[in-house]
């Protein structure tokens, strides 16, 4: 009964460590004033209004009439010896991988991930 009780907990931590997606809103400072068709993102580029995309840094991003809404794609580790080693994004995959600093060949344990 208790390994059964432990296993769940072990899937329960899991996901939620899965689930705390890294979002952020840049709001649209004329909301509800400017009923605008488009967004314009940090690189002054212009979206249609309920366009997706994703950024170059594994973002993905939405725009609506009350902004961009933009979420992480890449679950980034957690846990790991972050002076013995450091964390890379590979921005094609938009994967980390975790490093040792000194010898880049050897990867490092990380015991947690977050989205």
């Amino acid at each position: 009964m208790m390994k059964a009780f432990l296993e769940s907990l072990t899937v329960f931590a899991t996901l939620v460590t899965l689930c705390n997606t890294q979002c952020y809103l840049m709001p649209n400072t004329n909301f509800p004033n400017d009923v605008s068709n488009e967004c314009n993102d940090a690189n002054g580029v212009t979206h249609p209004l309920n366009s997706r995309w994703r950024t170059e840094n594994c973002e993905v991003c939405f725009c609506s009439q009350e902004g961009i809404d933009c979420c992480n794609m890449a679950a980034t580790p957690v846990n790991y010896d972050t002076v013995k080693c450091e964390k890379i994004l590979n921005k094609e995959t938009c994967t980390y991988t975790v490093v040792e600093r000194e010898d880049p060949e050897k990867t490092c344990d990380v015991s947690g991930w977050m989205m």
